[in-house]
């Protein structure tokens, strides 16, 4: 069986100016991996329409499943609902099931369900809301793209909800070798043993540690047995 696939478009000024680091694909990739369901792209975008749209046109047609984090809330540059429904050319309207969570929501708080608040009910339609139970604004599906907030206790709350409806995979497995070794010494041998176990995927990564090179190689793949033995071959090689 082959596994899902996924990419991932992070949306928001405040990321790419360097005010916020980005935690949310980290976290993504984690939970994706031991779903089985391979992150095989990541984009960030500005809070501009025309970007967002592109992003997620290009993204939506190209693997089995699209999240987005940002641009959900109830200030005015917070448009990636509007953006989402242009870019599969639906309306997008404050929804009843949204409005009835929000406004109760907000009187349990004893405050105002205002119309920067209601911004937060807006949904495209055909689009399936997605659970927050952290903060009760939902995200949405629409397709096989799940909208999330940007919040990181919240985007991954509202992963945890997209995921219970999700089919994945094998799981994703790994194993690595620390050599102390630099990447032009073991680069050669390296790739030799990656082309004879093409059903897996090898990477080398460096680092330095008291002045000294070296890396981590590491063998991923689905088949536990295949690793096994490429790892038995790695250890041998650079032993």
């Amino acid at each position: 069986m082959t596994n899902p696939t996924a990419a991932m478009l992070v949306i928001g000024d405040e990321i790419l100016s360097g005010r916020t680091r980005d935690g949310n694909t980290h976290y993504l990739a984690g939970e994706l991996t031991n779903r089985g369901i391979r992150l095989m792209e990541v984009r960030v975008v500005a809070d501009e329409a025309a970007a967002i749209i592109e992003a997620v046109n290009a993204l939506r047609t190209r693997w089995d499943h699209v999240f987005t984090s940002g641009g959900i809330g109830p200030t005015h540059d917070d448009i990636t609902a509007d953006a989402i429904a242009a870019a599969f050319g639906v309306a997008i309207t404050h929804r009843a099931d949204a409005m009835a969570l929000l406004g109760a929501h907000y009187a349990r708080a004893g405050l105002e369900f205002n119309a920067a608040r209601q911004r937060m009910a807006r949904i495209p339609d055909g689009a399936a809301l997605i659970d927050n139970p952290v903060s009760t604004a939902p995200g949405f599906t629409l397709g096989n793209v799940h909208v999330m907030a940007g919040v990181p206790s919240v985007f991954q709350a509202m992963v945890a909800s997209v995921l219970q409806g999700i089919t994945g995979g094998q799981p994703l497995l790994s194993q690595s070798l620390r050599v102390m070794r630099g990447e032009g010494e073991i680069a050669t041998p390296f790739a030799a043993l990656a082309a004879e176990f093409p059903d897996l995927s090898m990477g080398s990564y460096p680092f330095t540690q008291n002045g000294a090179f070296g890396t981590n190689l590491v063998i991923r793949g689905t088949d536990a047995g295949q690793i096994d033995a490429a790892m038995t071959r790695l250890c041998a090689l650079f032993a």
